[in-house]
Order: structure tokens, then C-alpha cells, then sequence
């Protein structure tokens, strides 16, 4: 048809090419609709099941008489849940039971199922037994505080059952029978008829549980090593890094030295074989000893882990940020290290950390 009929009708063709773009516009909306719904869905998921790593264990105490509603906003406040409206849903949705009055342990940023698992459960006792076990410590020192806090308890049987293999992780190696490196620091409430097994039991329960929620086996075959191998990396991080923000930069450099097939040379490892806690300094003669821990000495990771690494540390091991560093020391009085792949800077890192009185 000519230029002349279409002006001719113009009302005809204009109608006629406004159909011819309702697909496409219809295209669009549902895509639209799609992109917005599917933004939800993962908003909500996000809500019930929270990313990232748990946080710490918090003591929450639900009154005589307090509602769901009210237990919702306790959660919320707490920092236990994401939100108080989701809880809601989620409880009346899953059919959760009534929730007796009294303590509950529970961690921060928990999925909503382990949470209604635990209020379901019933609160704790008021004669539960506490024990607090801080990140960094090795069997021995665990052990000790076990004595020490738990009435009844004895550290030596503590620390026989953890070196037996009569409780092992889901993450320990055939053969392998020391529990080292897989109890979860935090705050643990435990009933009196709970023995050195069954205590040792719910430590390493929470340490799976955390590997399990920060996908350890799948970051291990990202990193080209077994789970175990990751658990070493952040028993390390753990003694070396003074600071969370460092934890995951302190597992690169570790990453770098093993691809690069160099030396580890953590002084955090020294002190392990010598059987010293903290942050001690190690001397020149500590670098000689001849253990497989002395990664002064050895190639590689130890054979295994020299600690009991936190949520930060395990976390840093998982997903170390991306980077080239090999050397890193403490320069700043906050903890802060620097971090380089040039070694003429690391020396003149190392000279600020002496000036600070830091190393």
C-alpha cells in the first residue's frame, strides 16, 4: 500500500501497529511481575534463613503469659531473628506449639526452623550448668575451664574423651581421633546428668552445624583442599589475626604461601608445638624446634588444627577476600595489621611494629 492510502486512513494503521505492540508490552509486564515477585521470594527466604555465618549464643528469657507476638519482638530486639512479622507468619504457618515460659539459648541470625525447634524444645532448666569457652584455646585449656565451670566435671576425663575419638565431628579424617579444632567457641548451658561426653557432644554439634551453614566442603573444593585442610587454615587465623577485620586477609596470605609452595612461617604454629597459649613473642631458638606444628621448618599446614576457631575465623577461611599479600605484621595499637606482597615493605612494616612496641 501507498504512502498516500496510509494517510489516507491514518486511524486504520495506527490502530492496526498499536496491536501489533500489545504482546510485546504484555512481555514486559509479566516480566516485570516476575522480577518482582522473585525479588520477594528471596526476601523472604532471606528473613527465615538469614546469610552469612550464626552469631554468637544469646541467654533469652520468655515470660509467664507473653504471646507470640510478644516472644516475635524479644526475637527480633535480640537480633535473633530478622523480623518479627516473618516469625509470626512462620509460626502460624508451621504450626508452631505453645511456648513454656523460662530460658532459652539461642544464636544470633538463626534460621526460623532452628529456632522453633528450640522454643518447642522447652526452656532450659534452672539448674542447667554453664560453661563459657573462648576462641583461640586449645583441648587443654578447654578442658580446664570444663572442670572449673562445671560442677561434677572433671578435666581430665574431659580431655580423655576429647583425644579418644569417642566423639568425632562429621569434618574429622578417618584416623584421626583428637576433637582439636572442631569445638565451637560460645556459651554452652548444659543439664546436670550431662557427662564429659555428652558435653563435649553439643561443642562439637555447634561447630558442624556453623561448617555445615558456611557451605565448608564446597568452599574447601573452591580452594583446591579437603574440609579438614580449611579448619587448619582457621585454627591459624584464629591465634594470628588480633582484630575480625584482618581474619580473612590472614587466611589469603596463608592461601598465597601454599600455592606459591612457600614456607608458612606462622609464629602462632611455633608456639602450639612448644605448647604455649596467647600471643607470646617466639624467639629465634622457638623456631627451631623440630615438630611437624614448626611451619618455620615443615612445608605446608601443620597436620592439624593448633585451636579452636570462632564463627570470624572459620568464616575468614571460607571466603578470604581476594588479594596477593604473602606478609603481614601488626602496625596500629587497635590490632590492625598491614598486609603486602613485597617483602622490602614488610621490612619496613616490621620497623614500625618494633618502634610501636607491638612485635
Amino acid at each position: 500500500m501507498s504512502v498516500d492510502e496510509r494517510e489516507a486512513a491514518p486511524d486504520y494503521y495506527e490502530y492496526r501497529d498499536a496491536g501489533r505492540r500489545w504482546p510485546f508490552v504484555l512481555l514486559v509486564i509479566a516480566i516485570g511481575f516476575l522480577v518482582v515477585a522473585g525479588s520477594g521470594i528471596l526476601w523472604v527466604q532471606r528473613q527465615i534463613n538469614p546469610p552469612g555465618d550464626a552469631g554468637p549464643a544469646v541467654r533469652l528469657t520468655v515470660a509467664p503469659g507473653m504471646s507470640t507476638s510478644d516472644i516475635a519482638a524479644l526475637l527480633e530486639q535480640e537480633g535473633i531473628i530478622v523480623s518479627a512479622d516473618i516469625f509470626k507468619y512462620y509460626a502460624k504457618l508451621t504450626g508452631i506449639g505453645s511456648i513454656e515460659a523460662g530460658d532459652y539459648t539461642l544464636e544470633k541470625k538463626s534460621d526460623l526452623s532452628d529456632v522453633k525447634k528450640v522454643l518447642e524444645g522447652g526452656a532450659a532448666k534452672a539448674e542447667d550448668d554453664r560453661v563459657t569457652i573462648p576462641e583461640g584455646l586449645t583441648l587443654p585449656k578447654i578442658a580446664a575451664l570444663v572442670g572449673e565451670q562445671l560442677p561434677g566435671r572433671s578435666a581430665a576425663k574431659f580431655l580423655e574423651v576429647a583425644k579418644s575419638g569417642a566423639v568425632r565431628s562429621q569434618y574429622q579424617p578417618p584416623g584421626a581421633t583428637s576433637i582439636e579444632g572442631f569445638i565451637l567457641p560460645e556459651t554452652y548451658f548444659v543439664s546436670k546428668t550431662d557427662d564429659e561426653t555428652a558435653v563435649l557432644r553439643k561443642m562439637v554439634d555447634a561447630f558442624d552445624k556453623l561448617a555445615t551453614k558456611l557451605d565448608l566442603p564446597g568452599a574447601a573444593a573452591r580452594l583446591k583442599l579437603t574440609p579438614y585442610q580449611v579448619i587448619v587454615v582457621a585454627s591459624i587465623v584464629e591465634r594470628e589475626a588480633l582484630i575480625d577485620d584482618d581474619r580473612g586477609k590472614v587466611a589469603r596470605v596463608i592461601y598465597n604461601r601454599l600455592d606459591d609452595k612457600m614456607q608458612l612461617q606462622m609464629d602462632s604454629t611455633v608456639l602450639y608445638a612448644i605448647g604455649r597459649e596467647g600471643k607470646d613473642n617466639v624467639t629465634l631458638d622457638d623456631r627451631k624446634i623440630n615438630s611437624p606444628y614448626n611451619t618455620f621448618i615443615a612445608p605446608g599446614l601443620p597436620p592439624g588444627p593448633i585451636s579452636q576457631p570462632g564463627p570470624k575465623s572459620l568464616q575468614g577461611a571460607v571466603a578470604p577476600p581476594a588479594g596477593d599479600w604473602l606478609y603481614f605484621v601488626t602496625t596500629d595499637v587497635s590490632g590492625r595489621s598491614s598486609f603486602t606482597a613485597n617483602y622490602n615493605q614488610f621490612l619496613r612494616d616490621v620497623a614500625v611494629c618494633e618502634a610501636k612496641g607491638l612485635c
